[in-house]
């Protein structure tokens, strides 16, 4: 201060930064569907196969610089094949820098070895042996450049080269599925935001139905002119390609979204993408759709309007315990557990989630099923009867600590005189006065 009595200083806030850095990876959604954060200052979008939405990189880069210069934001950026020439050229070229592809090795030859992101150590011992271009770097041979240096160094300039992958972290799965919709004038009714969302929907299906492709979620983000995203998502049973399936999901769900002051882009990512084979326009019009066909579309809305988690279809899991046989899949398609159910072991229609006892059960011999039973106050008379099924607990899993009669069942299958048919399972045995058994019902058959 008292050398430049006209500084001003500020508290560092490190975590405000970071969640200011976050944001605008979001609002850099509207440039690329792959955005990766670079603390602290820095970022990185994969552009591959979106600049023709600006028809080139050149109108890309300039839209992107005029909107950071309007909101106040101070800038370097370049585009490059690879992240650490992008990151290079960035920081130590010329702001602005577009490498043609395949020509940014001589971009880089008189850059100073420290835009090769080298910690401060690797970069001062380099400086200090006189070496003060990445060309110099590059001429010496690789054993004594990673003996000298270490595989450290040596990694980050063959990431810079394009000689190694560098993996990035994005703050979603990249995907080159994409669409985008610039306005000319802020939009906001509601009816110009369902038609743009039919409009970007029918772009990225086109692309999706020429390449023979269909996708199970899509993720639409309305960028307002304030700068922040308005994101929603909706999944498919089947993988789809339907642009007015797809806007009718998304459409109720406007609602939710504030436009402020306008929108001004619109952008639609596709996720889980798997081949599909088109379908042949109907010869015959009488022809019923398949009940998947039938199905898909109230899955949909069901699954969209409830959550993921709450539609389901159950499938069987390989245990011969009731209460784990039984797990989750999604409605429609493939199972994700391929097991099938087992038809010499039938299990109910309907298995309770906890077993509800049953009393006064009249049986001739401790082994013999039921003759009567009485549950929820009404007494059943036994008609038919199959049995027992004795199924022990997992106890070779370590889950339970003795294998003793408490952990074993007598499963019956019952038919009373009225047709009903139940699942009836004893737990104990008869003569230990240590576990009396004792009667529940576990469930119901159809």
């Amino acid at each position: 201060m008292a050398l430049v009595p006209e500084l001003v200083t500020a508290e560092a806030e490190p975590e405000a930064d970071a969640e200011a850095l976050t944001a605008l990876a979001d609002w850099c959604v509207r440039f690329s569907p792959a955005v990766a954060v670079d603390a602290p200052d820095g970022l990185f979008l994969d552009v591959t196969g979106v600049d023709h939405l600006w028809r080139g990189e050149a109108q890309m880069l300039a839209d992107f610089r005029s909107r950071l210069i309007t909101n106040g934001l101070p800038f370097r950026c370049a585009i490059a094949d690879t992240p650490g020439s992008a990151w290079a050229l960035a920081h130590f070229g010329k702001d602005g820098t577009i490498a043609p592809s395949g020509e940014h090795e001589p971009l880089l030859a008189s850059l100073p070895p420290a835009a090769l992101r080298l910690d401060r150590e690797t970069w001062a011992q380099i400086e200090r042996l006189g070496l003060r271009q990445v060309s110099q770097l590059v001429a010496i041979p690789r054993a004594p450049f990673g003996r000298r240096f270490g595989r450290a160094a040596l990694t980050r300039l063959d990431q810079a080269l394009g000689h190694e992958a560098e993996a990035l972290t994005f703050r979603r799965p990249p995907t080159p599925w994409f669409a985008r919709l610039a306005f000319a004038e802020p939009i906001s009714a509601p009816e110009d935001m369902s038609r743009v969302t039919v409009d970007v929907a029918t772009k990225l299906c086109a692309r999706l139905e020429t390449e023979g492709q269909g996708a199970r979620r899509f993720e639409v983000c309305f960028h307002r002119v304030d700068g922040k995203a308005l994101q929603l998502s909706v999944g498919l049973s089947l993988p789809g390609r339907d642009p007015v399936r797809i806007a009718k999901l998304l459409v109720p769900k406007l609602d939710t979204l504030d436009p402020g002051f306008g929108i001004e882009v619109v952008t639609l990512r596709a996720e889980a993408v798997e081949p599909i084979s088109g379908r042949q326009a109907r010869l015959d019009k009488a022809r019923e759709a398949t009940v998947e066909e039938g199905l898909a579309p109230l899955v949909d809305r069901l699954t969209n309007r409830l959550g993921q988690e709450r539609v389901w279809r159950a499938v069987p899991v390989e245990s011969h315990v009731p209460e784990l046989a039984v797990g989750r899949s999604r409605p429609l398609g493939k199972p994700s557990i391929p097991q099938t159910w087992n038809r010499e072991i039938p299990r109910p229609t309907r298995l309770f989630r906890r077993p509800e006892p049953v009393d006064s059960v009249i049986a001739l011999t401790p082994d013999d099923p039921p003759t009567q039973f009485r549950w929820r106050g009404q007494v059943h008379r036994v008609h038919r009867a199959e049995g027992p099924e004795r199924i022990g607990e997992d106890w070779w899993k370590g889950q339970i600590e003795d294998a003793d009669v408490g952990h074993i069942r007598d499963y019956y299958r019952l038919e009373d005189t009225k047709g009903g048919r139940f699942w009836l399972f004893r737990a104990g045995l008869y003569g230990d006065p240590a576990t009396p058994p004792k009667w529940w019902l576990h469930g119901l058959f159809g």
